[in-house]
Order: structure tokens, then C-alpha cells, then sequence
């Protein structure tokens, strides 16, 4: 990787940095004073929870849950930047948006939390744009991601009811809409397939990241856990 390229790969950490660690200090600081800020996450079709849109995200059910979404969030929303300087931050910022509006309008009627939507819209934006735009290098991510995150599609089917199957599966349909929004524009190439895998591999081990891929969650707390101030979560 020359000179160039390890700018490029610099600059396409810093949003996904800036979010991780804005996960990890959230969860620090509910920890720490005994909080729990699951309500403040996305509870379809309640107007004061529009709020949990952008908030989701950034709140966890536990350390493990955290854990677990934190290698490829930032993987992910990389080489979403790596490789789609142009249109990278509006992406970022539909995927986001939407997955989240949509749980809201479409999930069950529970505390939707953790960022494993936005993985699941990242994966799925980066797999279908490679398809689409014919491109060698990121035909080869595609392939990398189906490699490294195929376990993911199981988290789309209703199989376990205490996870928000409902984000993950509207993730994947933002990223597939998105794919083809921004198809005009071609991403970023890089010289030859091999650097496209390495730019994945330069972050962890293949087998780190397939050792997490099949931990990617999206809570729901538990059922009838109280709150502060005695209000409780009539969830999953």
C-alpha cells in the first residue's frame, strides 16, 4: 500500500472512529451511573420516540452487544469511505436515516437499539454496488464480504425474537436501494484485486472478522425489565 493509498485508508476512518467512540462512551457512561437508555431508542410509531432514529445507534443492551457490532462497523463504514469518496457521507448519512424511519414505521412494538441495521445497510450498499458497477476491485470486496459476513443473512429471518430482525433486513434494503441511486458514480479503484482484499485484511486477521460476523445483533432488552422512574419495556 503506497503513500496515497494509506492517506486514503486514514481519511476513511475518521466518521466510523468518530461514531465507535461515541458508542463507547455512551455505554461508559450508562454503566458507570447505572443508566439504561434503551428508551431512548426507536419504539415504532410513537411520535416521541422519532428521536430514536437518530439516537439508536449509538445505544447498546451490553458489552458484548457493543462489542460484537464494533469490528464491522468500523470495517464496513470504511470502505464505504475508502471506496466511495464522492457519495460516501450521504450514504452514510440515508443509511442511517432510512433503516432506522423505516423500523420505526414497519418493527414491533419494542425498544429497537444497537447499530447492526447500519452494519447490515454498509454490507449490502458495498455488495450490490460491486455487482452493479462492474467493478474488478470491488466485485472482489464483494466477495471478501460474503466470505467474511455471509453468516449476516440469517439475521434478516424471524428466528430469534429477542433480536430486531426487522433492522437488519431494512438495512439490506437501503443498502440495495442506494446501490442503485449512486450507480452513476464508479468508486474508487485501486491498482490491482489483491489491494482490494488487503485493504480489509490490513484491519484484523480473516479469521477475527469472520469470528464476529456471526454476532452481529440488534437488541431488544429484556421483557418487562424496569426502567428508571418505574416505567418498563414491554418488549421482546
Amino acid at each position: 500500500m503506497n503513500n496515497i493509498e494509506k492517506r486514503r485508508l486514514k481519511l476513511s476512518l475518521i466518521v466510523p472512529v468518530f461514531f465507535l467512540t461515541a458508542m463507547w462512551i455512551v455505554k461508559f457512561y450508562e454503566y458507570s451511573f447505572d443508566l439504561n437508555f434503551a428508551r431512548y431508542g426507536i419504539y415504532p410509531r410513537k411520535i416521541n420516540n422519532l428521536t430514536g432514529i437518530l439516537l439508536s445507534p449509538f445505544i447498546h443492551g451490553s458489552f458484548d452487544h457493543l462489542i460484537s457490532n464494533s469490528a464491522p462497523f468500523l470495517i464496513l463504514g470504511s470502505s464505504l469511505f475508502y471506496f466511495y469518496k464522492e457519495s460516501a457521507y450521504k450514504v452514510f448519512l440515508l443509511i442511517w436515516i432510512l433503516s432506522g424511519f423505516w423500523v420505526w414505521i414497519a418493527g414491533r412494538p419494542a425498544y429497537h437499539i444497537g447499530a447492526s441495521g447500519m452494519v447490515y445497510g454498509f454490507a449490502s450498499f458495498i455488495f450490490f454496488s460491486g455487482l452493479l458497477n462492474k467493478n474488478k476491485s470491488l466485485l472482489s470486496i464483494s466477495l471478501l464480504v460474503v466470505f467474511l459476513y455471509g453468516s449476516m443473512v440469517w439475521g434478516v429471518l424471524p428466528l430469534k425474537p429477542h433480536i430486531s430482525w426487522e433492522s437488519h433486513l431494512l438495512g439490506v434494503i437501503t443498502g440495495l436501494i442506494l446501490s442503485f441511486i449512486f450507480l452513476p458514480e464508479k468508486a474508487t479503484p485501486l491498482q490491482d484485486d489483491k489491494k482490494a482484499t488487503d485493504f480489509l485484511y490490513d484491519f484484523s486477521s480473516p479469521k477475527s472478522f469472520y469470528d464476529n460476523s456471526s454476532e452481529i445483533v440488534y437488541h431488544f432488552k429484556e421483557k418487562n425489565k424496569k426502567l428508571k422512574n418505574n416505567e418498563t419495556l414491554e418488549e421482546f
